[in-house]
């Protein structure tokens, strides 16, 4: 893993250890307490909150700048990650703001410096184990911390536009790809399962056709072992089929929500 680098270090040594005008933003969920959560940072000396993100280094990978970039915030490695679209607009950057974020910093940039050129994104989300995050903030932020989807409403920069296409993404994705090993603990009951799509999609499932196709899957094991402590009759928990799961990945399911 590389070395972090403080602030002062990164603008000063960046144009010559980066890509030029391309930079990649993470949108990293996860599922606690029946919400769905999104790993946020908060900016120095800015009122802003704003998806983790990174550079490209010019002879890495922008898979491997995406997994790097996500291990360096959650501390995790082996995670699903997918690239969902590229962000281009000519006036997704503010430089005003970057020259005064900055200059707060007491960092004085020329006016062709190449933080302040223009940058298209790479969009990436990623599903994580909540429990498992150990959140760390990078040399620009003072803080990096979870937020419950529905809770955020602005963004730095584009940011909040890159969340709303990524979650346009995952709902796409499943209507032909199974969701929840990452999000889930290792043993689930099948209400826990459904709630964790229903969270997702934000509406209801039938109960009796959502447990008939998830099964119709063949990607879940039923284990022997109940869910204890409930008030009602103890549901049976469940553990998917890596094997089969992956499969499907690959493959797709059939049909839709």
């Amino acid at each position: 893993m590389a070395k972090q680098r403080s602030l002062q270090e990164f603008i000063r040594d960046g144009g010559d250890l980066f890509m030029p005008s391309v930079s990649l933003d993470c949108v990293i969920f996860g599922f606690h307490e029946n919400q769905l959560k999104v790993l946020l940072l908060k900016m120095k000396s800015a009122d802003q909150w704003a998806l983790p993100g990174g550079f490209i280094y010019r002879n890495e990978d922008i898979e491997t700048a995406a997994a790097r970039v996500l291990q360096e915030r959650t501390g995790l490695g082996d995670i699903f990650l997918q690239q969902f679209q590229v962000f281009g607009d000519p006036q997704r950057s503010d430089r005003k703001f970057h020259l005064g974020l900055f200059r707060k910093e007491g960092i004085k940039l020329e006016k062709d410096h190449w933080i302040l050129q223009r940058f298209m994104t790479v969009g990436y989300y990623a599903l994580v184990d909540f429990v498992d995050v150990e959140p760390k903030p990078d040399f620009s932020s003072e803080a990096c911390e979870w937020h419950d989807l529905h809770g955020i409403r602005e963004l730095f920069m584009d940011h909040k536009h890159i969340l709303d296409r990524a979650l346009e993404t995952l709902r796409l994705q499943l209507n032909h790809q199974p969701i929840g090993y990452k999000l889930l603990a290792k043993k689930f009951t099948m209400p826990e399962l459904q709630k964790l799509y229903e969270t997702i999609l934000d509406k209801k499932l039938d109960r009796r056709n959502f447990q008939r196709r998830m099964l119709g899957y063949g990607i879940l094991k039923k284990l022997r072992e109940t869910r204890k402590g409930g008030a009602h009759k103890a549901p049976y928990l469940y553990s998917f089929d890596l094997r089969k799961y992956n499969k499907a990945l690959q493959e797709g399911l059939q049909g839709g929500w």
